[in-house]
């Protein structure tokens, strides 16, 4: 065991051997992450009242902090998606494909539907539905408008550039 990767109550954190966690990262407990995916310096994942689930080829970004609810849910976050530097996900579903901007909030019992955005500096307060190809922005969030063609392009760019870096990290961290 690595001295960043926490076990709580017995549990001990499920990584799959592809993934990419940062030195600087805490993972703790009943936390799975897939194939691929990367969590990034500072992030805190933080499995101990519920479960956390990260699906594959998904990058967690820097100071990122993803946490659940012991009365509530576990926190979900599944294929393919972005969440940017210094978010915050507490006890929500991020479905596949979704992007959550830099220093964003996701709060209890939201769901960020395949293919949404929540832009940069959101906050989405608990219990709100972020549909499909919508993009959600301001403090409460509200839906901005649609996501346009120029975000699908980045959205990619962002997932391969994050992919690669993610490579590159672990070859290194292997030598």
């Amino acid at each position: 065991m690595t001295d960043h990767i926490y076990p709580f109550n017995g549990v001990l954190p499920t990584i799959h051997p592809t993934a990419f966690i940062a030195q600087t990262a805490a993972i703790i407990g009943d936390t799975h992450i897939g194939a691929e995916s990367s969590v990034w310096y500072g992030c805190v994942v933080r499995g101990d009242v519920n479960e956390i689930r990260i699906g594959a080829r998904s990058n967690i970004q820097d100071l990122t902090m993803i946490h659940c609810a012991e009365l509530g849910q576990g926190c979900y976050i599944g294929d393919d998606v972005t969440v940017g530097h210094s978010a915050v996900l507490h006890a929500c579903k991020v479905e596949n494909t979704g992007f959550i901007g830099i220093q964003a909030c996701v709060m209890d019992d939201c769901i960020v539907e395949e293919g949404a955005m929540v832009a940069a500096g959101a906050l989405v307060t608990p219990g709100k539905i972020v549909k499909s190809h919508e993009v959600w922005a301001g403090s409460p969030a509200k839906k901005l408008r649609d996501i346009n063609d120029k975000d699908l392009a980045f959205f990619e760019i962002n997932r391969l550039r994050y992919a690669r870096l993610a490579r590159t990290y672990r070859t290194e961290q292997d030598v």
